[in-house]
């Protein structure tokens, strides 16, 4: 669930993005997962799924391998785009993760993380849509 106020935008990244709408101080939680409002499905609850709703999953969630889950949010972070010089970082507070800013990040700006090891895609090899 966002922490901040920021939502979908246009993106100078690609297509739509989480843009901030307010100044978001360096170290400040940006996102952390709430359960009854973001999902968490294993591979056999995703596959229950109609084929529509599985492409959703696996475009805007992430996979996380060590819970063997894909984290779907609930809210605009699910527009949250890549960068290799992210301004967000996923920190790790026990039983979930949570996303902070690395830097200080202005009202306009979008935020970013690096999905490198995140995702459930191959995005990275993917050609350019």
């Amino acid at each position: 669930m966002l922490l901040v106020n920021a939502r979908a935008g246009v993106s100078k990244i690609h297509g739509i993005g989480l843009i901030a709408r307010e100044f978001i101080p360096s170290g400040t939680c940006v996102w952390r997962f709430q359960p009854g409002f973001d999902l968490m499905l294993s591979e056999d609850q995703l596959q229950s799924l109609s084929a529509p709703a599985q492409q959703q999953v696996r475009h805007y969630a992430f996979y996380d391998s060590e819970k063997r889950v894909y984290v779907l949010s609930g809210d605009d972070d699910r527009f949250t785009n890549h960068s290799d010089e992210p301004n967000t970082q996923n920190v790790y507070t026990g039983e979930d993760f949570e996303q902070s800013a690395c830097r200080d990040i202005q009202a306009g700006e979008e935020l970013t993380w690096n999905y490198r090891g995140w995702v459930s895609h191959d995005f990275l090899n993917a050609p350019e849509r």
